[in-house]
């Protein structure tokens, strides 16, 4: 059976607290496990959460601000001290690519895993195969991406229906790989599936790319750093709000909506959620460090924009 669940290593924006570590967060997918934006300390949490080095296959940076990548040091000799066997991808800003050698090897270790490094220039697919990935570039004092992964659509087969047309066995894949058994066609006994979507948003002002990537996403990770009373300060160090991050997640057609990447001058995470509350009426969680949240099953209708 597949996974698909985010595990939260971290929500805290800039410095950790007491009750939160920095950013870190693992989203597994099937086979897959893109780790997001490892803040300090993550090596820690992912042990706390049962997250192994070996689960990495992915490692995708928003940014070079310290609370989303000081954990890469520790992480990148992890993934050489147990071995991993497989390769790991990692996708980071271009401009940023001589922190990112500088993190790989700021001390001496023996380097065994394959990491292959591929910067970032420009918006568009980074991946694709069972899914794509693709960054979009967002709107914060130094370059940021953020990152949105989509599944492609597919067929949900209709017991009753192939029953009818007398469809069984192996037959059921050739018509699902052809397209036609005969002068029975796939959509005859079939409905449209449509894939899933996830989007990862830190550290941004709202700009196009915000919605871009958040359009139709079954799970939507945004950062909302601030509360309205703030607006004017997220604006300026390049932040959203609790309130702007919902109002994106209900014009675009979100279902679930994560809120993270707390600032540490707020104490009650009610707060974040209550402000979220008035702006959307999905599914809402305020994240807490080594939660596990599960993407939403795929919808039962093809998407229209904008639909809830």
């Amino acid at each position: 059976m597949s996974t698909r669940e985010l595990v939260v290593l971290g929500t805290a924006s800039q410095v950790p607290t007491r009750h939160r570590n920095q950013n870190g967060y693992l989203l597994r997918w099937d086979g897959e496990g893109i780790l997001f934006d490892p803040g300090e300390g993550t090596q820690r949490q992912m042990l706390r959460a049962g997250v192994a080095a070996t689960d990495i296959t992915r490692i995708c940076l928003t940014h070079f601000h310290g609370d989303h990548s000081l954990g890469l040091p520790g992480v990148i000799q992890r993934l050489s001290l147990d071995k991993v066997p497989h390769p790991v991808h990692a996708h980071f800003p271009a401009s940023g690519a001589h922190y990112f050698a500088r993190m790989r090897h700021a001390t001496a270790f023996y380097e065994q895993a394959d990491l292959r490094e591929h910067p970032i220039v420009a918006d568009g697919p980074l991946a694709t195969g069972k899914f794509t990935l693709e960054a979009r570039r967002l709107s914060h004092p130094v370059e940021a991406f953020g990152y949105r992964l989509t599944e492609p659509d597919g067929r949900t087969m209709l017991p009753e229906r192939l029953a009818e047309h007398g469809i069984a066995g192996p037959d059921v894949g050739r018509l699902q790989r052809e397209g036609r058994l005969g002068t029975t066609k796939l959509e005859d006994v079939s409905t449209p599936r449509p894939g899933q979507r996830f989007a990862f948003v830190m550290d941004t002002r709202l700009c196009d790319a915000v919605y871009a990537l958040s359009e139709n996403a079954d799970t939507l990770v945004i950062e909302s750093t601030f509360l309205a009373e703030d607006t004017s300060l997220a604006k300026d160090f390049g932040h959203l709000t609790a309130q702007q991050a919902a109002r994106v997640a209900a014009e675009s057609g979100v279902r679930q909506l994560v809120l993270t990447h707390f600032s540490q001058r707020y104490t009650d995470p009610e707060r974040f959620e209550a402000e979220a509350r008035a702006e959307f009426d999905g599914e809402i969680v305020v994240a807490q460090d080594l939660e596990r949240v599960q993407v939403p099953k795929r919808r039962s209708s093809p998407i229209g924009h904008g639909e809830p």
